[in-house]
């Protein structure tokens, strides 16, 4: 339900996944051991994977700030243009 408002928040015209058991979380290679307050635990590290038109990685973003990462996403993309 959570992805459908979220698609229909930003009129998305493709369909959204969940990946409730990490699965392609862990086949990507993002699920990372993370550490906040001295917990450690697994969790999602911020990846963008920029897919060219002949369906394969053309792109890896990650390692970068927050506030970073969507204007290397549009770098990427620029470059395969």
């Amino acid at each position: 339900m959570a992805q459908k408002k979220f698609k229909e928040k930003f009129k998305f015209p493709f369909p959204l996944l969940a990946d409730e058991d990490k699965s392609v979380a862990k086949k990507f290679g993002v699920l990372k051991e993370k550490s906040m307050y001295g917990r450690k635990f697994l969790g999602i590290e911020r990846t963008t994977f920029v897919i060219g038109r002949e369906g394969k990685i053309a792109a890896l973003i990650s390692g970068i700030k927050p506030d970073e990462h969507p204007q290397a996403a549009l770098d990427a993309l620029k470059k395969l243009s």
